[in-house]
């Protein structure tokens, strides 16, 4: 996405607020990558981000008419995608809720010694990035709801403390201090128990047949390996257009950003011409 001006953006929403649908088109296509990436880390899984995500950019769609313009487009989207997150019953750690001390435990009580090759010939080197980058990202599920937004912004977006506080509800300078103290559990937890990214007795090539008989990564459908890692300018650009940045650079390296699957895409697209859009957009103009 290259980076709009204010002018630009402008143009942009109101032709799309009038209907125009190669303007509604930019817009959406333009968040998808930003939407499904928060979304992933919020939620843990391709699945329910893939879901979650759909529900956001039909929500972005239906209220545009209710942007001001009192913040950055951007920081608009990211506010309702957060509300929306926060409050997601569908997925599924909301039903099977973790902890640090669960974790914890599993890692270091676990037997999976004496569990046979459920490999189902896929490389292991293969199968442990898979549990490496799927068991980081749903470590993010023992932190509550609120704290996972706070670390997400500040770690994989990098939003300035005004901008987070805003959207959060709370003041910069409390968002700074959670932000800390969030960064910290989650490198004490790593450096005590992941020997990937810490000191700590868990390597991921030992436990890939306890991972796979616990259903944690699938041999079949390897999301993560599978996904296509972002390298476009799309949220260089969110940084950007967060204005400033604070100094919270962080080395989560498990912290990548994604394309949009290929399919979800298609879904956006065919919702975009589907007749649906035109109930939509005559809303939109009431």
């Amino acid at each position: 996405m290259n980076q709009k001006t204010n002018e630009e953006l402008q143009s942009i929403l109101t032709k799309a607020i009038a209907g125009d649908k190669q303007s509604l088109e930019t817009l959406v296509i333009n968040m998808q990558d930003i939407v499904f990436n928060l979304s992933l880390r919020m939620l843990g899984s391709f699945a329910d981000a893939e879901d979650a995500t759909q529900d956001i950019l039909l929500k972005m769609i239906t209220h545009l008419s209710t942007f001001r313009g009192d913040s950055s487009f951007t920081t608009w989207v990211f506010g309702i995608a957060l509300n929306h997150l926060k409050n997601y019953k569908k997925h599924m750690f909301a039903k099977y809720p973790l902890s640090f001390q669960f974790y914890g435990d599993d890692i270091e009580n676990a037997d999976y010694q004496d569990i046979p090759d459920l490999t189902q010939n896929v490389e292991k080197a293969i199968l442990a990035e898979e549990l490496k980058l799927s068991c980081t990202n749903v470590m993010l599920q023992c932190l509550d709801a609120e704290s996972r937004c706070i670390f997400i912004l500040g770690t994989m977006f990098r939003v300035d403390s005004r901008i987070a506080g805003d959207i959060l509800g709370i003041s910069p300078e409390t968002y700074r201090q959670r932000l800390s103290r969030i960064r910290r559990k989650m490198a004490d937890f790593l450096g005590n128990y992941c020997g990937e990214y810490g000191d700590g007795k868990c390597r991921c090539m030992d436990r890939i047949n306890y991972a796979i008989q616990n259903h944690r990564i699938n041999p079949t459908q390897l999301d993560y390996i599978s996904a296509v890692e972002s390298k476009s300018k799309t949220l260089e650009d969110v940084k950007s257009a967060m204005e400033e940045i604070d100094d919270l650079s962080q080395q989560f390296s498990f912290c990548k950003s994604y394309q949009t699957p290929e399919h979800l895409k298609q879904f956006i697209v065919n919702f975009l011409n589907s007749t649906l859009i035109s109930t939509i957009k005559d809303s939109q103009k009431g």
